[in-house]
């Protein structure tokens, strides 16, 4: 009942009830259950993710699944958009695009800074067991060329920000193709 009823206030759809009643069954079960489901799902939807592509993305590199392992042993699943290898270094690049504007919005720009900021604190990073650097890129494109003199007052000094942002948490801002810090 409530689940509809939240349903109908947001105006969104949800899974049936019957799945809702299900996870809250499997949830019940105990702590390690719940752990094994959830991880599962994760691990279920980095796959998908893995092998979709956005048409609004402008990318030109290779998708990667990215396993995160903390010290309690939990595991995490995230893809990356691109991945680059130059040397020893691996190129971790999450891209934003927007066909409108001159930069992706502020929305899609904070959504890429969450990867920034578990890429950063990325150590022992395996690829077919052999160790990379991690090389964290928010890499911004647009369909329009980026003329820093077309900026004005809050983009101009959001774009600042995001510039200071990079160099001071160590990531690479790339915007289309020219590589800003």
């Amino acid at each position: 009942m409530h689940y509809e009823n939240i349903s109908k206030k947001l105006g969104v759809e949800m899974h049936s009830p019957e799945s809702a009643r299900q996870r809250i069954k499997e949830i019940k079960r105990g702590k390690e259950v719940f752990m094994n489901l959830s991880r599962k799902l994760a691990h279920e939807s980095q796959r998908r993710e893995s092998i979709t592509s956005q048409p609004k993305e402008y990318l030109s590199g290779e998708k990667a699944n990215i396993t995160i392992k903390n010290y309690l042993g939990g595991y995490y699943y995230f893809t990356c958009d691109e991945v680059e290898i130059h040397a020893n270094k691996l190129y971790l690049i999450e891209g934003k695009h927007t066909k409108t504007g001159i930069l992706p919005s502020t929305g899609d720009i904070k959504d890429g800074l969450i990867k920034m900021i578990l890429f950063t604190n990325l150590v022992n990073v395996f690829l077919n067991e052999k160790e990379f650097v991690p090389i964290p890129v928010l890499k911004l494109t647009s369909t329009q060329k980026l003329d820093f003199s077309l900026l004005k007052g809050r983009k101009r000094n959001f774009m600042e920000e995001l510039k200071k942002e990079a160099k001071i948490n160590g990531f690479k801002l790339k915007i289309n193709d020219l590589i800003l810090i």
